[in-house]
């Protein structure tokens, strides 16, 4: 992709990664980043690294542990972290996206930011005949939005110190639903979990969504 006239951007691909680990590479941009602009560089790299994660429950760090529907679950690892938002779930078939960013450097605010990765996901879905949308009180995107029974298709979760971001969105693709069934998915209860291939009824190339996603997703960052 074409570097973004409001900021430079670097992509990194990862593929299957443990938590951890891609955590601890995000950490260390972060505060390179965060140390860069602190002495006084305006002109930072931005980056953008997606993944999907071996099976891992998040807690984020105001959330609640009685979230946690089954405590012990072989094959999933349990990761406290410092980013915003309550428990989920990470696994094969979702799109993980950890855009460490300034957004000063884009002229947005955190909650305009936040807006943009979930516009980024409704116009992904809409190219697939997927209707999305938001609810008022909660962060992310989700299915039958107009209804009593609107099912998260993506979770939001974020960091930001000095306008530059970590960790970020969730975007359920095709992972096996049933692990989220371990937790009360971002702490809110009676609300379902679905995927785009539920939602489809189809099997769906992952690679081609996570270039459309991303596609999106930098078309709005240099939008005004």
């Amino acid at each position: 992709m074409e570097s973004l006239k409001k900021g430079e951007i670097t992509y990194q691909h990862l593929g299957l990664r443990p938590y951890k680990e891609v955590w601890q590479l995000q950490t260390e941009i972060f505060q390179s980043l965060l140390k860069s602009k602190l002495s006084g560089n305006n002109h930072v790299t931005n980056y953008i690294i997606t993944c999907q994660h071996n099976h891992v429950i998040t807690l984020g760090k105001s959330g609640n542990e009685s979230n946690i529907q089954v405590p012990e679950f072989p094959g999933v690892e349990y990761v406290r972290i410092d980013r915003g938002g309550d428990i989920t779930y990470h696994g094969p078939g979702q799109l993980v996206v950890y855009p460490i960013l300034d957004l000063e450097q884009f002229g947005l605010s955190l909650k305009q930011y936040i807006y943009k990765l979930e516009q980024a996901v409704i116009d992904t879905l809409n190219a697939y005949n997927i209707s999305s949308g938001r609810i008022k009180e909660y962060t992310g995107v989700w299915v039958n939005h107009n209804s009593d029974h609107p099912s998260k298709i993506a979770a939001i979760g974020v960091k930001s110190s000095r306008h530059i971001t970590m960790h970020g969105l969730a975007f359920n693709i095709h992972p096996d639903l049933n692990y989220f069934d371990l937790i009360i998915p971002c702490g809110i209860v009676g609300k379902s979990v679905t995927s785009m291939e539920k939602e489809s009824g189809n099997s769906l190339d992952f690679e081609e969504i996570s270039s459309v996603y991303l596609s999106n997703l930098s078309n709005l960052l240099i939008q005004k």
